[in-house]
């Protein structure tokens, strides 16, 4: 994100309307120093008009040879012919007057693009898996399933893991993982031309197995200003930072759940033992048909699966046309784990449902070509699955 350099509040101000929303002030170059010591993907440092010509000069000169991926746009007052000759022979990327708004605005865009150039961003690099959780019923164990899915793939950290909660106007992956946010998706809202891996950074919450957390909004009220355009965005950018990007989606067919499925390389849909809920999610599996959406790409859980309510696996397959990839078993041991604030696949590793957790992980690690997983080696379910799913890699 841009940095602004200035010791005038009212110069910081009109510097930072000019600038993408994130955008970070120091009132000093020595500030300035220890901000950047800790922040290696600062893309842009704007000198404001109030710094010391001579001291402006002495940054650029600084950072060209210690930060050559971050630009500097020096802004002044006035323009002349010496100020425009000692800004290049220092480095300078663009000398902007301070009332030339757009002018602020275009240069720190144009550094995003050569930082986004230097770094690879943007040009095929990594690619992480996106999947989704999407389920059109609440209460059937989405979220749960989700916060599981994902500490399970991160598996303590052998993998770099980030979960989405889309779940905008009740999302509930915070408080299921007892974290408690100072970012959300919210601050991002307003940003869709400049969400890059440092913005999507700053809004992440870590959890303590090395999981990180994008999380939902405090109050519903801003589901409707967060734009599928800034979801699409959001999802791009930080499947380039991680090698799974797991999104727990609402409940319904909003239109940012309908571009996270639109986005979304594995489709995990939620269903439980209840006519109801099959009856929407047959429903929901015409609609995804219909939209064209994960076709081949779907894996159905069957969540508290206890045949004595007089429905199994086979009748399931049957009413949806979809073979049950996962069944997780029905337990009060479950909502006990969330209800404590630690998810059933830490509280009780060797738990039926942290079993099924953890095959579902596989499965998915198996069909990203994610050979080298551990799920994938270390027998979680009986001793011979991990070495069936390598063969169905290498087939």
């Amino acid at each position: 994100m841009p940095v602004i350099v200035d010791t005038d509040p009212g110069a910081v101000s009109e510097l930072a309307r000019a600038l993408p929303p994130g955008t970070h002030s120091v009132d000093g170059t020595v500030a300035l120093n220890a901000w950047l010591s800790h922040r290696t993907d600062e893309y842009v440092v704007v000198l404001g008009p109030s710094l010391p010509l001579a001291e402006a000069i002495a940054t650029c000169e600084s950072l060209r040879l210690t930060r050559p991926t971050t630009s500097v746009v020096l802004v002044r007052h006035e323009i002349d012919t010496d100020v425009l000759y000692r800004a290049m022979q220092a480095g300078c990327r663009d000398v902007v007057r301070a009332a030339d708004g757009e002018g602020i605005r275009s240069a720190a865009a144009r550094a995003h693009q050569l930082w986004q150039a230097f770094s690879g961003q943007g040009t095929g690099g990594t690619h992480g898996s996106l999947i989704t959780v999407f389920a059109p019923k609440g209460g059937v164990g989405k979220t749960t399933t989700s916060v599981n899915l994902a500490l399970a793939l991160a598996d303590g950290g052998s993998r770099k893991v980030c979960l989405v909660d889309l779940d905008l106007a009740f999302g509930d992956v915070a408080i299921t993982m007892q974290l408690f946010p100072t970012h959300t998706i919210e601050e991002a809202i307003g940003s869709e031309d400049s969400v890059d891996a440092s913005l999507a950074e700053s809004l992440l919450t870590r959890h303590e197995e090395s999981l990180m957390v994008l999380a939902a909004p405090n109050l519903p009220d801003a589901r409707d200003r967060v734009t599928a355009r800034l979801v699409s965005r959001m999802l791009r950018t930080l499947r380039q930072q991680f090698d799974y990007v797991v999104v727990d989606t609402a409940p319904n067919f909003d239109e940012q759940t309908l571009q996270a499925l639109d986005e979304t390389d594995e489709c995990v849909i939620i269903a439980t033992l209840d006519v109801p809920t099959l009856k929407n999610v047959k429903v929901a599996l015409e609609t995804l048909d219909l939209l064209n959406i994960a076709q081949g790409h779907r894996h159905l859980v069957l969540n508290r699966a206890d045949e004595a309510v007089g429905l199994d696996n086979d009748k399931v397959e049957q009413i949806l046309g979809l073979p049950v990839t996962t069944p997780i078993p029905s337990s009060t041991d479950i909502a006990a784990a969330t209800n404590a604030g630690r998810p059933i696949v830490l509280a009780s590793p060797d738990h039926p449902a942290s079993k099924g957790f953890r095959q579902l992980a596989g499965h998915l690690a198996s069909v990203a070509g994610d050979e080298t997983h551990p799920l994938l080696h270390d027998g979680v379910d009986d001793a011979g699955r991990g070495r069936r799913w390598l063969r169905r890699v290498g087939a």
